[in-house]
């Protein structure tokens, strides 16, 4: 069982403190505690770009988790580390299953845009100039489903929006 803990700056320590709270004072199962742990410690490495640990870690938390709401979020934070550690034609996959699990977070459809961006610009500097469209108009739907529920969140992708016209008013 994992019980590692990255404590290196004021961001991850706060994320364990905020993280163990629940677990002291609410009753919660052995499954539960332990899909907690393995969350708690899949954070801080996926932020210092430990993503192997990262990884294992997340896959680790979805063998015991049990509640559906936090079930979604394993899929995306495997998404975001595939994305970071460069496997960007895997993420989408694990952002459509968070998707799948809870349509509602806006950042599975965000982070998914931005990888189908990534890879079309990609695309351009070895000089494919027919699948960026594909990818950008992609990126433009998932992007359309990401900025309603949460505009001032994603500026850039209304910014991106505007210069292509590719999600109008």
């Amino acid at each position: 069982m994992p019980g590692s803990r990255r404590n290196d700056n004021l961001v991850d320590e706060t994320f364990t403190v905020v993280a163990d709270v629940p677990s002291r004072t609410v009753p919660v199962t052995g499954r539960e505690k332990e899909a907690s742990t393995h969350h708690r410690d899949g954070m801080p490495a996926q932020s210092v770009g430990e993503y192997a640990e990262a990884s294992r870690n997340h896959y680790e938390a979805a063998r015991p988790e049990t509640d559906p709401h936090d079930r979604s979020h394993i899929p995306h934070n495997i998404g975001l580390v595939r994305a970071s550690s460069g496997e960007h034609a895997r993420a989408p996959d694990h952002h459509s299953q968070a998707l799948g699990r809870n349509p509602s977070p806006p950042q599975a459809p965000n982070n998914t845009a931005a990888i189908r961006h990534h890879r079309g610009e990609r695309a351009i500097r070895q000089g494919d100039l027919e699948t960026p469209e594909a990818r950008s108009d992609r990126a433009a739907d998932h992007w359309k489903q990401a900025v309603p529920p949460a505009p001032n969140n994603y500026t850039e992708a209304q910014n991106r929006s505007e210069v292509t016209g590719r999600f109008g008013d």
